[in-house]
């Protein structure tokens, strides 16, 4: 079996086809798991490619599953899938290892870039450790606000929620948001996770 396959890690069997179909029809080759137990039960028969789990399932949940994979020296990239509620969770994923989240629904195309973006990266194309001072100078050029709201992103809270903790308009967070967005040149909210992770910023975000 080629070392780039895409494993898929679901327990629900809709999801499992409908990204099996999309994978393969991209030229991808996959394989589906029903749980992260089935996974690591048959993980060595797999010697690399990428894994695409879901961060709520029954049995070992997706933070779990990160937890094992590491134990076991597993250095496959990991994206983790999850409902806008479960965002602290894929903040905790990604602080965990995991290299991307993607909330559902998402696109087709997305997915694909994020699967792209993981294989990449294991061949090598990571980004230098060095850019974390350059990214660490945009969080440190963010006014108060933009910080806070920063903030209330990462704890995955909805506009609204972070516009009355803040005492501010829903219309203003969108803006302040924008703003974040545009200073730490992200291009997606698990893009903004990621730039601020790797920026090593003490944030007061509580997964």
């Amino acid at each position: 079996m080629t070392s780039e396959v895409v494993h898929v890690v679901d327990d629900d069997i809709a999801v499992r086809q409908s990204l099996a179909f999309l994978l393969s029809t991209d030229g991808l080759p996959v394989r589906v798991h029903d749980s992260a137990e089935s996974f690591l039960m048959n993980m060595t028969e797999f010697s690399g490619g990428c894994i695409v789990t879901d961060v709520r399932m029954p049995g070992i949940d997706g933070l779990d599953f990160l937890a094992r994979l590491r134990d076991r020296g597993v250095d496959m990239p990991v994206i983790v899938m999850t409902g806008h509620a479960d965002v602290p969770l894929a903040v905790e994923a990604m602080k965990r290892g995991a290299v991307d989240f993607l909330e559902k629904p998402f696109e087709d195309e997305a997915l694909l870039s994020a699967i792209r973006t993981a294989l990449d990266r294991r061949k090598g194309g990571m980004e230098p450790k060095a850019q974390s001072v350059d990214i660490r100078e945009r969080v440190e050029a963010l006014s108060e606000r933009e910080r806070q709201v920063l903030e209330g992103l990462l704890a995955g809270k909805a506009n609204k929620v972070i516009a009355f903790d803040l005492e501010i308009s829903p219309r203003t967070v969108e803006i302040y948001r924008a703003n974040v967005m545009t200073k730490m040149q992200a291009t997606s909210l698990s893009h903004l996770v990621r730039l601020t992770l790797q920026s090593g910023s003490a944030l007061k975000y509580k997964p």
